[in-house]
């Protein structure tokens, strides 16, 4: 599923340029995806435009501290909320896009939600809402984690 999101975002620079569901179904499976998985992504998608659209006044204004319930905390993990705590004090994500990130991270079966997994996540959200993560942001999102050395400080 994350390989189709990833291929959209590559694709379509922004969502409405993408077809309807049924044409995007079909030019997924020309293009050689899975048809399981091309209902999979298109279902989490339907639900992340859904999560987005509805109107959530407290969460929006919130300035508190989020804190993660037992269930939370098993499905995404310590570095999977050590990120998302990274992205709201760097103001990537709104209080209300961190709680869509966990919603469609805990959609998932994973557990814990590898990092870059939720790194795909956010950059669907940001997508969906036609915002584009600055060019340092970016690079941090894009880049598979498996694929860098450990950070030393000196």
């Amino acid at each position: 599923m994350f390989d189709i999101l990833v291929y959209l975002y590559e694709t379509y620079y922004r969502p409405d340029a993408c077809p309807e569901p049924e044409a995007l179904a079909r030019k997924l499976s020309a293009v050689g995806f899975d048809d399981v998985e091309i209902s999979e992504a298109l279902v989490w998608l339907t639900d992340l435009t859904a999560m987005a659209s509805v109107d959530h006044a407290l969460t929006a204004s919130s300035t508190g501290t989020r804190f993660y319930v037992q269930q939370e905390s098993d499905v995404l993990g310590t570095a999977a909320i050590g990120f998302i705590q990274f992205l709201e004090s760097a103001r990537v994500l709104t209080p209300l896009q961190r709680e869509i990130v966990i919603e469609r991270a805990l959609a998932l079966d994973d557990t814990p939600v590898a990092l870059g997994k939720l790194k795909v996540i956010v950059l669907m959200l940001l997508w969906s809402q036609g915002k584009e993560p600055d060019a340092l942001m970016f690079d941090d999102l894009f880049v598979d984690d498996a694929d860098i050395a450990p950070r030393l400080l000196h």
